[in-house]
């Protein structure tokens, strides 16, 4: 064994940019800036390829776009009229002046804090730990919850991501990481020559400004059928009012099973020279196709062409705090946050 490598350097004003190298040659680079994933570069065939849709500074994430790779929190997807009860209590957060909701735990949220770091190194892994104190009230939602998230990566090129919380009053939390994976390496290439597996017989019916309806619809003699390995394409040639809609995919899948035997979702890269598994106990997974169109930011010295990155967002389905059958994200101080994602690259 030679020895996983951690560095860091200036990422920006105030953020610091953590590279983790495993024995195989793959760096993992990351952030303070919303705990968030920058770079995952993987050797391919003698060459290197980044994997994962990134910026190369703080400010470029600030001022283009701050969901990139970040930590979902506290909430990930949309909260309907950013309204929401625990018992007798009601709840108001602010709302998007665009679609009256509440995306992604509201505006500053996880992915634009800086998070204290600590790094850790063992023999057969690396890992940051990445931690927040959200206040009781920031963004409307109750309890001081503290927050934890790690990201380790280890010999068998896994990205192992650990989140832990813990909160002094009754609260929401769903979080989630907003990675894009795009598997050429290349950001003008759409993904709709990727391969995708999905281990899900239902997905979440979403409504015009993507809240979910509350119907769950078989992916049966759909474009949602993944259970075994298709073509992206098959959503965006499409007439199935579901991917029109959004252009896509901006939906939950409810994962068949939970847990680390086998994976739950897998996409491949078009020369099939490389694959990226998912693992998670999260019950539902949420894709979007990153339908910017012509708004797309340039990245890394390029333009991101539409359908050019790909999102596995684990989680409780959107949707939990409205209707049955969608899961629960309520988290009362008696009981510990814990969820683990595994993304392992072959």
């Amino acid at each position: 064994m030679e020895c996983l490598k951690v560095s860091k350097r200036k990422f920006g004003e105030t953020a610091i940019l953590y590279s983790l190298t495993n024995d195989n040659g793959l760096t993992m680079n990351v952030t303070n800036l919303g705990a968030r994933i920058v770079d995952l570069i993987v050797p391919v065939n003698g060459e290197e390829r980044n994997i994962v849709l990134g910026f190369g500074s703080e400010e470029e994430y600030r001022t283009k776009d701050m969901y990139f790779g970040a930590t979902i929190g506290r909430v990930a997807g949309r909260i309907k009229h950013g309204s929401f009860s625990i018992g007798d209590q009601n709840y108001q957060l602010p709302v998007s002046s665009e679609n009256g909701h509440t995306l992604h735990g509201g505006a500053e949220s996880f992915e634009a804090k800086i998070w204290d770091v600590e790094v850790q190194e063992k023999n057969d892994q690396v890992a940051i730990l990445f931690s927040y104190v959200s206040p009781n009230g920031e963004n409307g939602f109750p309890g001081e919850l503290k927050a934890h998230v790690t990201y380790s990566l280890t010999n068998n090129n896994e990205w192992i991501i650990d989140y832990q919380a813990e909160t002094d009053q009754p609260t929401l939390y769903n979080p989630t990481n907003h990675v894009y994976f795009n598997l050429t390496g290349d950001v003008t290439q759409s993904v709709s020559e990727h391969e995708l597996i999905v281990d899900a017989d239902r997905f979440a019916v979403v409504d015009s400004d993507t809240t979910v309806t509350g119907e769950l619809h078989s992916v049966e003699e759909t474009p949602f059928d993944f259970r075994e390995s298709k073509s992206m394409n098959q959503v965006f040639e499409t007439s199935y009012e579901q991917n029109t809609l959004v252009n896509g995919l901006d939906h939950p899948f409810l994962l068949n099973q939970i847990g680390f035997n086998k994976p739950q979702a897998i996409i491949t890269a078009p020369k099939q020279d490389l694959s990226v598994e998912m693992y998670t106990d999260r019950p539902a997974v949420v894709i979007f196709t990153a339908q910017f169109g012509e708004t797309a930011p340039e990245v890394r010295g390029k333009k991101l062409v539409n359908h050019g990155g790909l999102t596995l967002e684990t989680q409780v389905s959107p949707g939990a705090i409205e209707f049955d059958g969608f899961g629960d994200i309520i988290l009362y101080p008696e009981t510990r946050y814990k969820s683990r994602t595994v993304y392992k690259i072959n």
